[in-house]
């Protein structure tokens, strides 16, 4: 078992404070505000981007897993995670992610394609610890 840490330290109250986040090995490392969480700012990140980055990492990669396991090799995965923060019973609450893959891969077809594509998204670890969110979507294009 391979353990990740990351760590947040917030000061101030909420709406005038900040906060930033680091990984472990100091690869990310951002500030975050009540702003960039709820408002309109782009300085900074949310927690929410950070878990949109993570889905989209681990969705790819475990797509790309089982592309290997149909002895295909891709030339490229790429994905977006969008993140939704809405509010439920007066709370914030993470309402829907919406996952958009494209990739390129010599030999795939589009009925396989498609089908390793949705067993990664319910199949990648992030996909799996997200289960409390309502809603997950994909949309998976294969370009030729």
């Amino acid at each position: 078992m391979k353990k990740h840490t990351a760590s947040a330290k917030w000061e101030k109250g909420l709406k005038d404070g900040t906060g930033s986040v680091k990984t472990g090995n100091g690869a990310v490392e951002s500030k975050y505000t009540y702003a960039s969480r709820f408002g309109d700012s782009t300085s900074g990140t949310s927690p929410e981007e950070l878990i949109g980055a993570a889905h989209a990492g681990c969705y790819s990669m475990f797509l790309s897993a089982l592309m290997g396991n149909e002895n295909i090799t891709p030339e490229f995965i790429e994905t977006t995670a969008s993140v939704w923060l809405g509010e439920k019973d007066g709370a914030p609450l993470i309402q829907k992610i919406e996952l958009r893959t494209e990739a390129k891969a010599e030999g795939l077809d589009e009925e396989t394609f498609q089908q390793l594509a949705q067993k990664a998204k319910e199949g990648c670890p992030v996909s799996k610890a997200l289960g409390a969110v309502p809603e997950i979507t994909l949309q998976a294009t294969l370009k030729k």
